[in-house]
């Protein structure tokens, strides 16, 4: 499984991010076979569908050092383990509601060598702690997904999503009191020109000023 399509859009990375990058198409590979955590048909574009597709948050934000991250309902690690290999000094947090997708995730984290990882087996509701950021990839609506974190957070939220999303963005704005300049819908195919990602997009909701000072 070639991962050269990381290297064309990252090439400053590290050999050991090159190394971690590399070890996750064989890992996913055996996982899926026996969790079926990506779908069948689509496991053999999983850097371009699902790790460079996660990694289009790094292109909005470049995480500081020291941040805490909540990858929520994580699936099989996406959006975080590719954001984890990426941001070695800040720590993510991964959690989903299936105990079998925490499996696969713990046995990928653990093959990928990542030190800056913990997961855990709850849904979001059920979280009690406080981080910088929320990141997930379409979970549910994003006027559903937002009041699940938004307590929790203290910059913001990106969230990959994909087509028109015009009325979630406003009942969003509705329920979190916020105004639609907090919103902004960053449109991935400018930094990758594969035609996979012709529409989809990276929403971010800041709940914060800092946020903002963050961008590229």
């Amino acid at each position: 499984m070639d991962h050269s399509i990381i290297t064309k859009y990252f090439p400053l990375l590290t050999p050991l991010q090159q190394e971690q990058f590399a070890a996750l198409g064989p890992c996913y590979q055996y996982w899926n076979e026996r969790i079926n955590v990506i779908s069948r048909k689509d496991i053999d574009q999983l850097y371009l569908h699902h790790v460079l597709h996660a990694l289009a948050i790094a292109k909005v934000i470049p995480f500081p050092s020291g941040a805490r991250v909540w990858d929520v309902g994580t699936g099989g690690g996406f959006p975080g383990i590719p954001l984890a290999i990426l941001f070695p000094d800040v720590d993510f947090f991964l959690c989903d509601s299936m105990a079998k997708k925490i499996l696969v995730v713990n046995e990928v984290v653990q093959a990928s060598g990542l030190k800056n990882v913990t997961t855990a087996q709850h849904r979001a509701e059920d979280i009690h702690q406080a981080f910088d950021y929320a990141i997930s990839r379409a979970v549910t609506r994003l006027d559903q997904f937002a009041p699940w974190v938004w307590n929790k957070i203290r910059y913001g939220v990106l969230y990959l999503k994909g087509g028109d999303i015009e009325e979630e963005i406003r009942i969003c704005i509705n329920t979190l009191g916020i105004e639609r300049n907090q919103v902004e819908e960053i449109h991935i195919s400018q930094w990758f020109e594969e035609s996979f990602f012709e529409e989809k997009k990276v929403v971010c909701l800041k709940k914060n000023a800092t946020f903002a000072a963050h961008f590229r």
